[in-house]
């Protein structure tokens, strides 16, 4: 009489992980994002380690994320991972301000983004 089990968002050889709420603009994000796009997740965790961009971390820990959903939950190889998938999309903007000359305001953007990675078992060629 139970209800019936979601059906999987990824396909079954993907898992995925989600960061919400990151303090950086989509567009910054998105350098980062694009570093790891198509590479071995070894390869892309290690670019990340060495990058000197400051979101680089907050990434990192979104792509051992979806290593380990994969690893933990769906049973997937870990050598054989990809990331098929690295977006962004954008979250809240705080608006802050501060005052100019001649009793102006001078308005601030704090952009807020999201990052969604999803990592994928390649079989391997032999």
């Amino acid at each position: 009489m139970g209800k019936e089990k979601n059906p999987r968002r990824v396909a079954d050889n993907e898992a995925m992980a989600k960061l919400r709420m990151l303090r950086t603009s989509p567009q910054k994000l998105n350098l980062v994002a694009a570093m790891i796009r198509g590479k071995k997740v070894d390869k892309a965790l290690n670019d990340l380690t060495f990058s000197r961009k400051r979101i680089s971390e907050d990434v990192k820990k979104c792509l051992q994320s979806a290593i380990a959903n994969a690893e933990n939950n769906h049973n997937l190889d870990v050598d054989e991972l990809i990331v098929a998938e690295a977006y962004v999309g954008k979250n809240l903007v705080m608006k802050r301000g501060r005052p100019r000359a001649r009793g102006r305001f001078g308005a601030l953007r704090k952009p807020f983004s999201e990052l969604t990675i999803k990592v994928r078992e390649i079989e391997e060629q032999a």
